[in-house]
């Protein structure tokens, strides 16, 4: 086969889809088909290899591998697959997928319905002019009602003319159908074997022999062992010493052309410099520009994390290191807190992503962890016209130099069945919510759209969400911008000095209600000293809430068997004098319970 006809019979493709509607399987099921894997090797979620999205039973990294396809008009084949994340916080994987494809299966379940989730990954899909195949999966169900279903998909901006086909890839119904649809609908790579090399760098993981392996789509031109190379952003120079593909385990081949995926090695020791979204050129005769690339991702969800043991500190700055090579969307800077010793302030997508990286951390690393409340990135005008951007509580100035603080704001799609609507919509209007518009996908389905901060949806509104609606909504939201808030910083303090890292802000119709339900945690998560542990929560120092741990208490007078009271009120004294210079000199050791049981107060 020649490299030309080769090009012709690739298919570049992902699979995209609302979180658990059987997007894996689908997977397992074209690889079993396509005799990627053997029999031996078959177990359900084949691509999902890391241990937490098996237990989790989610997708948390993008997936690539190569399958071979005899269709029914006897040519053969190269199909191409990356598979994608569904929960919105892993959108930024979705997107980078996308870019290193032409076509997608958009994979809906027949017992679900077209949920947030699904209609944002297919305007992503879109954006890219990708060619989109609609796949309405388990029609096996009792519940199943893929009519339904096929005019909900209709109603889908872009979507209304095409083919919809009907799986269930639970029994392998239809699994062939869909190989053929993709044969026929989504086109091959455009690109050319004799224009200089650009190759879009999609991912990249870390070997301790190798250095960073680049999961790379070639656009144009050939690349091989030997071949020098550059990548572009930065100018760097390498030799190329492995190129292979995904079947799905990593294969060594000879070379990589025009519209194959792959990845390659290259000697890329520092791991800072192979940068997701780059573009890899030959040296000798570079392209004379940079591929599109991706748009830089800003975190929006903040958070510190801690060693538990201090000395852990090199290994947790060594593990940030690995893992963001890994996921380019962590952001993360070293500080430092009285309490809690050396850490890092971390910036994360949402928070299943920043939960993910923890645990993570935990166990790929064995790194123990003390993580503090996640906050957002607001922006704060002063009155000297200055503009500063703050993630940490303890970095708000002081009250009096403020002019006024903007958050962050939301617009949130939320689909539902339309028994919970009263519900939720309570919820969102405790959280500050702005009603801007609804709309029935059918009789039994609403689709809510909402403004919100995105610091009301931080703690814990997904549970909430999930247990109004017992599991049936679905959420969808992006970034709007900024507005300006009422915001206030509550301090918490204990013993009389503030610990920065229980600092928070919040809405100032809230900072009473939460203020009282931290000082109430605290006074059970601090343990009893010998003297009187005073909690308090301030506002411009003044305080709005106070719980007190009582002091552990030893009976002086015991050994006095009667004799003149004055006796007993001089032992009385001379304990209640003890205790005041105790409490003076006396330090308050803050348990990590402690700022666990802050992360649970909603």
């Amino acid at each position: 086969m020649t490299e030309i006809t080769k090009a012709a019979n690739i298919r570049n493709f992902s699979i995209i889809a609302h979180i658990d509607h059987g997007k894996s399987t689908i997977a397992d099921r074209i690889l079993e088909l396509t005799e990627t894997i053997s029999q031996r090797e078959i177990r359900e979620q084949v691509l999902d290899d890391m241990d937490l999205e098996r237990e989790k039973g989610i997708t948390i990294k993008s997936k690539p591998v190569r399958l071979l396809y005899k269709a029914l008009n006897g040519k053969q084949y190269i199909f191409n697959l990356i598979d994608t994340p569904g929960h919105v916080d892993f959108s930024y994987e979705v997107s980078r997928s996308l870019a290193a494809c032409e076509g997608a299966l958009m994979v809906v379940d027949a017992a679900q319905g077209v949920q947030a989730q699904t209609i944002s990954n297919v305007q992503m899909a879109l954006e890219h002019k990708l060619s989109i195949i609609p796949v309405i999966n388990k029609i096996d169900l009792s519940t199943a009602d893929p009519e339904k279903v096929s005019k909900e998909i209709k109603k889908i901006n872009g979507l209304s003319e095409s083919p919809i086909l009907m799986a269930s890839a639970r029994d392998g119904t239809g699994i062939r159908e869909v190989l053929e649809a993709i044969v026929k609908y989504i086109p091959p790579p455009d690109g050319k074997l004799e224009k200089p090399l650009q190759a879009l760098i999609f991912d990249s993981v870390y070997n301790p022999y190798q250095g960073s392996v680049v999961y790379i789509r070639i656009v144009n031109g050939v690349v091989k062992p030997g071949s020098k190379i550059q990548t572009m952003s930065n100018k760097n120079n390498y030799e190329v010493n492995e190129v292979g593909i995904f079947m799905p385990k990593r294969k060594k081949v000879e070379q990589l052309s025009v519209g194959e995926v792959g990845y390659l090695t290259a000697g890329f020791k520092d791991i800072t410099l192979t940068k997701v979204g780059d573009t890899i050129t030959n040296s000798e005769q570079p392209a004379d520009r940079q591929l599109p690339g991706y748009k830089k991702v800003i975190p929006m969800v903040f958070c510190s994390f801690y060693p538990v043991e201090n000395d852990d500190y090199p290994d947790l700055k060594y593990a940030l290191e690995k893992l963001s090579l890994n996921d380019s969307a962590i952001s993360y800077i070293p500080e430092n807190s009285p309490a809690l010793g050396f850490g890092f302030r971390c910036g994360f997508l949402g928070l299943l992503h920043m939960e993910i990286i923890q645990e993570r951390l935990e166990r790929e690393y064995q790194i123990q962890l003390i993580a503090t409340t996640p906050s957002v990135l607001y922006r704060v005008y002063l009155k000297n016209k200055q503009i500063i951007e703050i993630d940490n509580p303890s970095s708000l100035p002081e009250a009096a130099l403020i002019d006024y603080i903007e958050e962050p704001f939301i617009e949130l799609t939320l689909i539902t069945p339309s028994q919970f609507l009263g519900g939720i919509m309570e919820l969102l209007q405790d959280r500050r919510g702005v009603f801007k518009n609804m709309e029935y996908l059918d009789k039994d389905i609403a689709r809510l759209l909402y403004h919100l901060p995105l610091n009301e949806i931080m703690l814990d509104f997904y549970d909430r969400i999930k247990s109004i609606s017992k599991g049936y909504a679905s959420i969808d939201y992006h970034i709007m911008g900024y507005q300006e808030s009422a915001l206030i910083k509550v301090d918490v303090l204990v013993n009389q000095e503030v610990v920065d890292n229980l600092s928070f802000i919040t809405h100032k119709d809230k900072a009473y209600e939460r203020a009282r339900k931290i000082v109430d945690n605290l006074k059970t998560a601090i343990p009893r000293q010998l003297f009187e542990v005073p909690i308090q929560a301030s506002v411009n120092r003044k305080i709005i809430a106070r719980s007190t741990v009582r002091a552990l208490k030893k009976n002086v007078i015991a050994k006095c068997y009667g004799g003149d009271i004055s006796r007993k009120r001089k032992l009385l004294e001379k304990q209640k004098a003890g205790k005041k210079r105790m409490k003076r000199i006396g330090k308050v050791e803050i348990p990590q319970e402690a700022f666990m049981s802050i992360l649970k107060i909603d």
